[in-house]
């Protein structure tokens, strides 16, 4: 038995950790507190200029078009993290810059363009720092703790929803009794503590340096040979795709840029510079894959494998973004709805006291999160499992989709009643909810998980780089869909069907959903599945 004395001491939680987890708690509250009331405050306040009928649609561009930065500024804060500053430095600034947009939206409440430039630095610093704050948890642990990171973890998870539910309830509140400076000015205070915090902690922290983009097999190092490695005899077939991705993704910019005919005025700047995005993506990665062999002849085959496993799961989260053009339209299209509905004041069981506007419903969402984790792991996967039915990561996300297409269904039964004059309780509201909730719990963490466990450890900040634009591409869906319901021959066929276009629009996305979840069901039974979690 060995002597007291000489026994390894306890691991303990590394005590700065303490200051990254008070910078997201309050970083948290205030994104989703600004985030919560942005759709309210465009349509009553904002957006005046406009007539009464656009409001809603323009406030639906906007708030998407948000929301769209959001997730697609994390591919500038990881390159400029690992290429040149490191995690720490990355996250401060941007996190200047992140309180900087905020201070505009409190100053320019009244006026567009000062306003939206404060959007678009929110957009720029929140999504700068989006993905380093959690890997830079990772870095404060050592072999000696690294058990305990999963308890830091799982507390990252809860007080992001503890803040959504908190500023989902308090928010919307304040915008209503003390004005939008106030409304807008309390999460910029939040983010100034959130800084501060962070910057507290500077002297504790392990700051791993970057990598200056060093690793000669690095994923776009591998994807570069494959595309461009001749085989003798051969012609380079996906180089091919990969530049006819790229030659289009350039036309749809110039299209927009000079107002060409065939390109629609709906489309601005930002489904334009998705668009080519998206034929960019498209083309490299169908390329890569048509050439990747030849990448074997400079580069291990480990790293050829990462690259093909990234191409993979970048098929997986293509068959997710319809999920997130769905859920993102709670904060936008549902907020609207319950606009037109009544708040039950004279129910007893009613909330009168606290929950008064529609946008507090959204509190639900965080709410539910909290309560949904525990009953799946404890009850309902346990419950599948004794039936014979093994709740997979691809099973559950299918799911996941599926059900988020009910939970539209619900909502455009209570629009088709709204639709026809009653008076319907914004208590209806809890049902889409509760079902739109149930399907961000079986995809959006199930999602990471499966990431994580398909990617190699040299792979996963590319596949969480690529998750992110995930988002920005469902919400790019929800843009799209508002730029065709202004044609005329679009508006027509829905007034053909006699119900509202509100109600239509609802009952759409439903279907997108099931298109959606049935295509991710027929790829996941030919997907093979890989395992590369850390070995104990």
């Amino acid at each position: 038995m060995s002597d007291a004395s000489t026994a390894a001491p306890a691991a303990r939680l590394p005590r700065q950790v303490s200051y990254i987890i008070g910078n997201e708690a309050c970083e948290r509250f205030s994104f989703y507190g600004m985030r919560n009331i942005l759709t309210p405050f465009l349509v009553s306040t904002l957006l005046l200029y406009a007539p009464e009928a656009e409001r809603a649609g323009i406030a639906k561009d906007v708030f998407h078009s948000f929301v769209i930065g959001v997730y697609f500024f994390p591919l500038l804060g990881g390159w400029l993290s690992d290429r040149f500053f490191g995690k720490y430095h990355t996250v401060l600034w941007f996190s200047l810059i992140y309180c900087a947009g905020h201070a505009m939206l409190a100053l320019f409440e009244g006026q567009r363009t000062g306003f939206y430039t404060g959007l678009f630095l929110i957009a720029l610093g929140s999504g700068g720092i989006k993905p380093l704050v959690v890997s830079f948890v990772g870095d404060q642990f050592s072999q000696a703790n690294k058990h305990l990171a999963k308890i830091v973890f799982d507390f990252f998870y809860w007080t992001i929803n503890f803040g959504s539910f908190f500023a989902s309830l308090l928010m919307p509140i304040f915008l209503r009794e003390f004005g939008p400076a106030v409304a807008f000015g309390i999460p910029g205070i939040l983010m100034g503590v959130a800084t501060l915090v962070f910057w507290l902690g500077r002297k504790d922290y392990v700051r791993v340096p970057p990598t200056r983009g060093d690793n000669p097999h690095g994923f776009l190092k591998v994807v570069r040979t494959a595309l461009l490695t001749r085989a003798p005899g051969q012609a380079r077939p996906g180089l091919a795709v990969a530049i006819a991705g790229a030659t289009l993704g350039v036309l749809f910019l110039l299209a927009w840029a000079l107002g060409l005919p065939f390109w629609s005025a709906s489309f601005d700047f930002v489904i334009s510079a998705c668009l080519a995005l998206g034929a960019l993506l498209v083309g490299g990665g169908v390329g890569t894959w048509m050439q990747l062999e030849r990448a074997h002849d400079v580069h291990p085959p480990a790293a050829v494998n990462d690259v093909r496993a990234v191409l993979r799961v970048l098929i997986v989260f293509a068959l997710v973004t319809p999920f997130w053009s769905l859920f993102d339209q709670k904060a936008s299209t549902w907020i609207l709805q319950g606009n037109e509905m009544r708040v039950p004041h004279e129910a007893w069981w009613w909330p009168s006291w606290l929950v008064k506007s529609p946008a507090q419903m959204q509190a639900l969402n965080p709410l539910l999160v909290m309560l949904l984790i525990p009953f799946n792991n404890l009850v309902l996967y346990p419950f599948l499992r004794r039936l014979g039915w093994e709740p997979t990561a691809l099973r559950r996300m299918g799911w996941g989709i599926a059900i988020s297409g009910v939970s539209w269904i619900a909502a455009g039964m209570i629009q088709l009643h709204i639709d026809g004059g009653a008076s319907t309780s914004l208590a209806w509201q809890a049902l889409p909810y509760l079902l739109l909730t149930f399907g961000e719990v079986l995809v959006s963490a199930t999602a990471l998980e499966f990431a994580y466990s398909q990617a190699t450890q040299a792979m996963k900040g590319v596949i969480m780089a690529f998750w992110y634009l995930s988002v920005t591409f469902g919400n790019l869906w929800v843009l799209l869909t508002n730029a065709a319901v202004r044609n005329e021959a679009v508006t027509r066929q829905i007034a053909a069907t006699g119900i509202s276009e509100n109600a239509f629009l609802m009952f759409f996305f439903a279907g997108f959903a099931f298109v959606a979840a049935a295509a991710f069901g027929a790829y996941a039974r030919r997907y093979p599945m890989q395992d590369h979690y850390r070995p104990a």
